[in-house]
This record gives C-alpha cells, sequence and structure tokens, in this order.
C-alpha cells in the first residue's frame, strides 16, 4: 500500500479535468471513525469512479514555540526539538497506519484506492479541500460526525467546511444514515 504525502505544490493532476473526462477520481476523507467507514462503504455503493484517493489529515504534534507561546502568556519557551520531532513522527505514523485500514476497506468496497496523508498547517477542512486541488479530483467524499444540538452549535464540522469553501462536488454521508447501504435490485 502506497501511503505517501501530499502538498498543495507538488501533487499531479491524475483526473485530467482539463482534457479527457472519462477518467475520473475520487477523493475520500478518511480519520478512521465508524462515519468516515460509513462514507467508503456508500462511496463504494454508490460511484463508481477510475479510481479513489483515501487522504488522511494529520497534525504534527510537538509543541513548536509558536504554539507554545499562547500557553507561557506570549513568552517562546525552549523546546526540545528532537522530542518535537519524536512526537510528529508517532503521529505521522499512527495517521498512516489509519490510512492504510481506509484503503484496505476501500478496496473491499469494490474501489480502485491508494492512500495519502495531508499535513494539518491550520485546519482539517483546509487540509481537506488543498488536497482535493491538488489531486485535482472529480469529487470528495467525507462522512460526518452527527453532532447536534448545542455541540454543533458551538463548533461546525468538518464536512461543513469542505462544503462550503471546496470548489468541487461533494458527497457527504451522513452519521444517522444506516452502517451498510441497502441493496437494491
Amino acid at each position: 500500500m502506497d501511503v505517501g504525502s501530499i502538498s498543495a505544490g507538488s501533487a499531479t493532476a491524475p483526473s485530467g479535468r482539463g482534457g479527457n473526462r472519462a477518467r475520473q477520481t475520487l477523493m475520500i476523507a478518511y480519520d478512521g471513525s465508524p462515519n468516515a467507514d460509513r462514507a467508503i462503504r456508500y462511496a463504494g455503493h454508490f460511484l463508481r469512479a477510475e479510481s479513489a484517493v483515501v487522504v488522511t489529515a494529520w497534525q504534527p504534534g510537538g509543541m513548536t514555540p509558536a504554539r507554545m507561546s499562547t500557553l507561557a502568556g506570549g513568552m517562546q519557551p525552549f523546546v526540545d526539538t528532537q522530542l518535537d520531532a519524536g512526537v510528529d513522527r508517532a503521529l505521522e505514523d499512527e495517521a498512516a497506519k489509519i490510512n492504510e485500514r481506509g484503503v484496505a476497506l476501500a478496496h473491499e468496497c469494490g474501489l480502485s484506492a491508494k492512500g495519502t496523508l495531508v499535513e494539518v498547517e491550520s485546519t482539517v477542512w483546509g487540509a481537506l479541500v488543498a488536497a482535493a486541488e491538488a489531486l485535482d479530483v472529480d469529487l470528495l467524499v467525507t462522512g460526518t460526525r452527527g453532532a447536534s444540538g448545542l455541540k454543533a452549535l458551538l463548533r461546525s464540522s468538518v464536512a461543513e467546511r469542505v462544503l462550503k469553501h471546496c470548489h468541487r462536488p461533494v458527497f457527504i454521508v451522513p452519521a444517522k444514515c444506516e452502517e451498510q447501504p441497502q441493496v437494491t435490485l
């Protein structure tokens, strides 16, 4: 399984948006949650594309001076950068394992899929939208967390933000959908 990383400036366009439209690519946002699994199952059941890219966003967790400054009242304390690098490597490795599970599930659901990681520099939704642009995908697939009430009011979902800011079609599978799509004959 090829789990690589992309950056907005370095990805090549697999779907040939400018010319031949016969080759279509899905991008599936995958975080390892049951809702992300559900989104893959629905994509495999209802969508047909030549290829799919399972994208897992990961965020470095080291306490960088910029992050620490807010905790220290504006001062930038000394931080051991080797410790930072070790934390980041562990988080990226965990994201790669999650991504591999998503790719395996996509294969089980009949999708020709590969995986990649995208590093979150600001927001998860921003990283996913940038990945969709960099990969030049035809459709972005995501699940939702299913938050409601006050929790939903206080923070909007990643799927909501992706839908609002992505300049490509978005296929959202709500958390309240059945675990497996209904088989229709």
